[in-house]
């Protein structure tokens, strides 16, 4: 019993001594802390009655300079550009998105927004939004910035006054939508000409069905002209829709590809079996270039047949003129195939040449009553090299060359796009 006495008699004379010591060093630290903070005492006691409020200070200093840090971190991982400006709408925060989204290597703090950003769409929000004491959204199309591409790029930009009525500032927030705008414009642009390219036949084969059933035609060449008609017109149809759902598969990322070994020559061969009805009777030229052993190419042949034919189809349907020469060339180094097929027709304007591989595009030239293609076809030849990992490249002198050149590896083995 009296060991143990002794015992807790030490651990108490050591706790009282080590609290002493504490109390020591925390007194030192609060005098060092109330020098800093430009703080006068006249004794320690004085410095002990302010103790308390010292230590606030002290405590919130940290907590708030951490916790700026880490809202700071959170605003620059967020995907939107964020801006805080004062009364004078004088930036006062800016997080790193924002620069990103402008093309600026950071947005200086202390400029006005217009000094800064060089958008007037961007202060007015801010004005209006200040003035009217409201949250504000638009959409927007971004003028031309000083040393940044932003010419016709498209954003969301939202603004608000700050909470705090004094402070008379408001936050700025921007989102590049670019990429959703320019698509929902493709879907647009896909719907009308689809619904046009459709339309057409079936007003066409709807008004000799109805002539069919008044009696206007009833035997002889009338009846086969229409049934003719009707006919070309069906398989019109059918083939837009193919090439529709044949692009609708190549842009689907899901989609796997059937890779294989094939014989690109043969393959060649066969597109031009399947188009002798454009070359009989017509005085034209298809020449083959292959090296006598050439080596098998890995791909989904499906997609291959449809690229050879349909660039094949475009240079008979494009020059009837008679002395017509195609020539498909195909050359191998060790990474890659090189596939070439040109024509020595009239050619592609130089101001259609930029837009031949977008969907439903014809030039000035396609305006006849002659039914061409469904201008989906370049379209989808672009659009299966690429998901073969390749690249193709359009050239023209009209009246003596066109030619379509594409690269792909030879060693492909991506079966998925």
């Amino acid at each position: 019993m009296t060991i143990l006495c002794v015992i807790l008699t030490l651990l108490l004379a050591t706790s009282i001594l080590l609290h002493w010591q504490s109390a020591k060093r925390s007194q030192d630290q609060w005098q060092k802390l109330a020098i800093e903070l430009g703080l006068k005492f006249s004794s320690p006691e004085a410095i002990a009655e302010h103790a308390t409020s010292i230590r606030l200070a002290a405590d919130l200093l940290p907590r708030e300079r951490t916790r700026h840090q880490l809202f700071e971190s959170l605003l620059n991982e967020i995907r939107q550009g964020l801006v805080i400006v004062d009364a004078d709408l004088r930036i006062r925060f800016a997080n790193q998105t924002m620069a990103v989204l402008l093309h600026r290597s950071a947005i200086q703090i202390g400029r006005t927004l217009l000094e800064e950003l060089r958008d007037h769409q961007l202060t007015d929000i801010v004005v209006q939004a200040i003035r009217d004491k409201t949250r504000l959204v638009r959409t927007i199309q971004m003028l031309a910035a000083d040393g940044a591409n932003l010419s016709g790029r498209h954003f969301i930009i939202e603004a608000s006054p700050l909470p705090s009525p004094g402070e008379g500032g408001a936050w700025l927030m921007l989102q590049d939508i670019t990429e959703a705008t320019l698509t929902e414009q493709i879907r647009k642009d896909f719907i009308a000409n689809a619904s046009h390219e459709l339309r057409t036949p079936l007003t066409i084969i709807n008004g000799y069905i109805e002539a069919l059933q008044d009696g206007v035609v009833t035997a002889g060449p009338g009846l086969k002209r229409c049934l003719d008609t009707m006919e070309k017109h069906g398989k019109r149809i059918a083939r837009t829709i193919e090439d529709m759902l044949a692009i609708s598969k190549l842009e689907d990322s899901t989609a796997v590809l059937n890779c294989e070994p094939f014989d690109v020559r043969q393959c060649v061969q066969d597109a031009i079996d399947h188009l002798t009805s454009y070359t009989e009777g017509r005085d034209t030229r298809i020449e083959l270039d292959f090296p006598a052993q050439a080596p098998h190419l890995v791909g989904d042949r499906f997609y291959w047949d449809q690229i050879f034919t349909n660039l094949i189809e475009n240079a008979l349907k494009e020059n009837p003129a008679p002395g017509l020469i195609i020539r498909i060339v195909g050359k191998w180094t060790a990474t890659h195939c090189i596939l070439a097929v040109s024509d020595n027709g009239t050619g592609i304007s130089a101001h259609d040449l930029p837009f031949i591989f977008k969907r439903f595009f014809r030039g000035d030239k396609h305006h006849s009553s002659t039914i061409k293609g469904t201008g989906l076809g370049l379209s989808i030849v672009k659009r299966a090299v690429k998901a073969h990992g390749g690249t193709i490249t359009a050239t023209s002198r009209p009246g003596q060359e066109t030619a379509f050149t594409m690269k792909v590896p030879v060693k492909f083995d991506g079966c998925c796009k």
